[in-house]
């Protein structure tokens, strides 16, 4: 039984002074230089103990976004339309989602909605197309009032507007 637990010890040592003189060779490799042995070894020992330590398990820890309803659907809508330049946004697409508790007044909730271009014009004819062209992701500011959730237009920043091909 002893034989069997100093060969998973060393094993696990031999692992590691593997790793070491490979991560020590690949750093030689990219930066042309002598390795600093011990600031790597103080990096490795930083980012372990960053993740043992208890204070951040709820960092690491991500929960589902959760969809909610808003009551200022269309004034948002208008708000997107104006930030991101597209002709026109779709309000029954809106997906309004969060990750702050839902039971506090304010909130920070992240905003998805299509976005319409204007109409192409070919040839003299106008052609109006009900497909999307482009995908808004938003965040902005919301608070809980007596009606719902209303989300503040003017915190409302776009995050990205997303060419639909």
């Amino acid at each position: 039984m002893a034989n069997k637990v100093v060969r998973i010890i060393l094993m696990i040592v031999l692992f590691i002074i593997f790793f070491e003189v490979g991560l020590f060779s690949s750093y030689t490799i990219v930066t042309a230089e002598a390795p600093n042995v011990q600031g790597l070894i103080e990096m490795q020992i930083d980012k372990v103990a960053g993740l043992l330590n208890p204070e951040k398990v709820n960092d690491a820890l991500i929960k589902d976004p959760t969809p909610i309803n808003i009551t200022n659907k269309k004034d948002v809508g208008l708000a997107m339309e104006n930030l991101s330049n597209v002709d026109g946004v779709n309000v029954d697409s809106m997906n309004i989602t969060t990750r702050d508790d839902t039971n506090s007044k304010n909130l920070t909730v992240n905003i998805e909605a299509l976005g319409y271009a204007s109409p192409n014009s070919t040839s003299g004819q106008i052609i109006i197309s009900q497909t999307p062209s482009y995908k808004i992701i938003a965040s902005a500011d919301a608070t809980y009032k007596d009606a719902g959730i209303r989300v503040k237009t003017n915190t409302l920043v776009i995050t990205s507007v997303l060419k639909l091909y």
